[in-house]
C-alpha cells in the first residue's frame, strides 16, 4: 500500500495538471492507489475517457507495482528506461505529457533523485523523461528538482567549402609515373590532333562527376541558415485561424516577424519568451497578407497531430547558428525558392507547418 506522502504528491501532482483544488481529494487518502486516482480522473475534464483508458489504467498498476516493492526499485527503472527509448512520453503518441506521465513521475520520484552518478548513467532515456516532465509540468514547486547533466552546446564555426578551380590537378596525376625513354619519344610524336581528342574525352568523362557535385551541394543542410531566437511577443493572424504571427529576436537590430502554422497547437502565452530554433536565410514573403521573414522549426509525432517548436539547445545564445557535425557548406544569403533547395532538404515537412 502506498505511504500517505506518496498519496499527497500523487494528489498535489495529478490536481496541477488537470487544474483541480487538491483538497477536495483530501478524505480520499485512506484509498488505494486506484480507486484514488480514479477518483481524480472523475473530476477532470473528460474524467469517463480517462477512467476508461485501459492504457492509463495499466500505468497505474506499475506505480502500485512500484510502491509495493514487488520487485527491486532499480529494475523496475531500469524497463521504464527500456520503454522510453523511442518515446517522448510514457502515453500518447506525441510530446504531451498524460496523466500516466504525472502519476509516474510522481511515484518514481523520490528514488530517481536519490540514485548514486553510477546508476543515474545507465538510465539516460528515464532521466531525459524526468527532466521533460519537471519542467513541461512546471513541478519546481511540488518536487526537489531532478539535476541532469547535459552536455554544453558549443556552436560549431561555419567554413567556408574549397572549390577545386583547377580541374587539372586529376587529369596529371597519372603523367606523373615515370616512363622509360620509348615512351617519352611517342608522347612527343603524336599528333596534336590526337592529343586534343584525348582531353575531349576526358573532359566528358568529368562532366558526370560535376554534375553530382552541384547537385549534392544544392540539398546540402549547410545551405540553411538556422539560428536561435527568442519569442518577444506572439498573436493570432487577423485572418487565417491555423496561424499565429511571431516577434523574434536574433540578435538584429529589429525582431523579425515570423507567420507560423502553429495555432492549433500552442497559444500565444505558451510561445511568448520561449527559445526557439529558426531558418532565417528564407525568401520573406506574405502568408495572407502579413509578412513572414523565417520559419520556426518544429517537432512532430508521424500523423502531424502533435507539433511543438524545437528546443533550443541548452546555453545557447540569441542570434546563434547552429551548424551540423560533417556538413561544413556555407548558408546561402538568401535561399532560391526556384531551385526548391528547402523543399528538397526536408521533403518529410508538413505544408502547414516546418
Amino acid at each position: 500500500m502506498a505511504y500517505v506522502s506518496d498519496k499527497l504528491n500523487i494528489v498535489s501532482a495529478l490536481c496541477k495538471h488537470f487544474s483541480l483544488d487538491p483538497k477536495a481529494f483530501s478524505s480520499d487518502l485512506d484509498k488505494d492507489l486506484k480507486s484514488l486516482c480514479t477518483s481524480i480522473l472523475k473530476s477532470s475534464k473528460d474524467g469517463d475517457a480517462h477512467v476508461n483508458d485501459n492504457e492509463l489504467m495499466k500505468w497505474i498498476g506499475f506505480a502500485e507495482k512500484f510502491l509495493a516493492k514487488s520487485e527491486t526499485p532499480f529494475k523496475a527503472l531500469s524497463e521504464l528506461n527500456e520503454e522510453l527509448i523511442t518515446k517522448s512520453v510514457v502515453l500518447g503518441n506525441g510530446l504531451k505529457p498524460s496523466a500516466a506521465d504525472v502519476i509516474v513521475f510522481s511515484v518514481i520520484h523520490s528514488n530517481v533523485i536519490s540514485l548514486s552518478s553510477s546508476d543515474r548513467a545507465k538510465l539516460p532515456h528515464l532521466l531525459r523523461w524526468m527532466d521533460y516532465i519537471q519542467n513541461k509540468e512546471e513541478f519546481v514547486k511540488l518536487f526537489k528538482t531532478v539535476l541532469i547533466e547535459k552536455t554544453q552546446f558549443v556552436p560549431q564555426a561555419l567554413k567556408t567549402v574549397k572549390k577545386v578551380e583547377d580541374s587539372n590537378a586529376k587529369k596529371s596525376a597519372p603523367e606523373t609515373k615515370d616512363a622509360s625513354s620509348s615512351e617519352r619519344v611517342d608522347l612527343k610524336e603524336k599528333k596534336p590532333a590526337d592529343t586534343k581528342k584525348k582531353a575531349e574525352a576526358l573532359d566528358k568523362k568529368k562532366l558526370p562527376e560535376k554534375e553530382v557535385d552541384k547537385k549534392e551541394e544544392e540539398l546540402s543542410v549547410s545551405l540553411l541558415k538556422i539560428q536561435i531566437g527568442l519569442i518577444r511577443k506572439a498573436w493570432k493572424h487577423p485572418s487565417a485561424d491555423s496561424l499565429l504571427v511571431e516577434e523574434i529576436d536574433i540578435g538584429e537590430a529589429k525582431c523579425r516577424q515570423v507567420v507560423s502554422g502553429l495555432a492549433k497547437y500552442c497559444t500565444p502565452d505558451q510561445l511568448t519568451n520561449r527559445q526557439v530554433v529558426l531558418i532565417t536565410n528564407v525568401k520573406p514573403g506574405k502568408l495572407r497578407d502579413v509578412m513572414s521573414e523565417g520559419l520556426v522549426l518544429c517537432a512532430s509525432n508521424q500523423d502531424h497531430t502533435a507539433v511543438e517548436p524545437l528546443i533550443a539547445p541548452e546555453g545557447a545564445k540569441i542570434g546563434e547558428c547552429v551548424a551540423f557535425s560533417g556538413h561544413d557548406g556555407k548558408p546561402e544569403d538568401v535561399l532560391n525558392p526556384k531551385k526548391k533547395q528547402l523543399d528538397k532538404i526536408t521533403p518529410d515537412a508538413p505544408p502547414d507547418v516546418l
